[in-house]
């Protein structure tokens, strides 16, 4: 006979009426109800400081961004009208356009090669000068973006080194100034991303192969898998959620890059490179339209939100993991 008893649901309790260990107390809203409200009083600082430097300038910038204003002279009530000026302006469509392909260069190229390079490196754990590769793909995160924007654009120079490399390998007719061109500034600039980017995903990745359980690559090696068919199906399921939390990171970096814009193109030549981090910053100091810039804060950060949201969907959940 099966006993439900109450404040476990009829699985728990199904497993204790079958003799087996009691089922432990999920977490969540009883656990929650236990806690004293006491307790709350202890998020009062970190909360006060997240609303003094985070919430109440985000309000004052939804504020500013129904305003007209140039930053000095009395503002004007415009409502919703910032906001369909952004719609309408063919510079800011182009910009989301860059963004987008920004995304590939910071997202999905590194997390791709970042993926295939864990997996060769796990397999290779004894690899004579597998940690040095490691501490230098990492290196560029602990370097200033400013210094990588700088080094880059001494590199993509005319006289720089990858057209000397060019003209001493006979390939005089490719050189070019890479971040001068309008067919190549922004796959130049999107291309530092993802060396900026690599070497997070692999650590993520790298961490995230340690906690997968040894039995089951040694389980898929009694099945005769290789090294191919045990990457697709042990290896890429256990890093679900690295995936997403590298993904998350990624995306949210490129789609509010700026100091790397600023340093190496200034959104030239033209508008190639400009993208909407760099517009707000563009609009708002250099040609007075702060309502806009505002207008358009607010937006990007309703798009990252967003973008993050659907991105933690990938993760898995508690009882994926069980």
């Amino acid at each position: 006979m099966t006993l439900v008893t109450p404040g476990t649901g009829g699985r728990a309790g199904a497993r204790q009426a079958g003799g087996g260990a009691p089922a432990p107390a999920r977490p969540g809203r009883s656990r929650l109800r236990r806690v004293p409200w006491r307790a709350y009083l202890y998020l009062l600082p970190a909360l006060a400081v997240v609303a003094v430097l985070l919430l109440v300038p985000l309000g004052q910038a939804v504020q500013i961004s129904l305003y007209r204003w140039d930053g000095l002279s009395p503002s004007t009530w415009a409502g919703f009208g910032d906001y369909l000026d952004l719609g309408r302006d063919p510079v800011l469509r182009s910009g989301f356009l860059h963004a987008l392909v920004l995304i590939g260069f910071y997202a999905v190229i590194p997390v791709g090669v970042a993926l295939v390079l864990a997996g060769a490196m796990t397999r290779a754990a004894r690899l004579r000068g597998a940690t040095v590769l490691r501490v230098l793909l990492f290196l560029p995160q602990v370097v200033a973006t400013v210094v990588v924007a700088t080094a880059w654009t001494a590199v993509y120079a005319p006289d720089g080194v990858l057209n000397s490399v060019l003209d001493a390998v006979g390939l005089h007719a490719v050189t070019r100034p890479w971040l001068g061109d309008f067919s190549t500034a922004l796959p130049a600039v999107g291309l530092i991303g993802s060396w900026l980017e690599l070497g997070l995903c692999l650590v993520l990745f790298l961490a995230g192969i340690g906690q997968i359980p040894r039995e089951l690559y040694e389980a898929a090696k009694v099945d005769g898998a290789g090294a191919v068919r045990e990457f697709f199906a042990v290896t890429l399921p256990g890093l679900r959620g690295q995936i997403a939390v590298a993904l998350t990171l990624t995306v949210i970096a490129a789609l509010k890059a700026f100091d790397l814009v600023y340093v190496a193109t200034r959104g030239g030549p033209g508008n190639a490179t400009a993208v909407p981090s760099y517009e707000i910053y563009d609009r708002a100091f250099n040609t007075g339209q702060v309502g806009d810039a505002c207008a358009l804060g607010v937006v990007m950060t309703l798009l990252i939100l967003g973008v993050t949201v659907l991105i933690a969907r990938l993760q898995p959940k508690e009882d994926d993991r069980a």
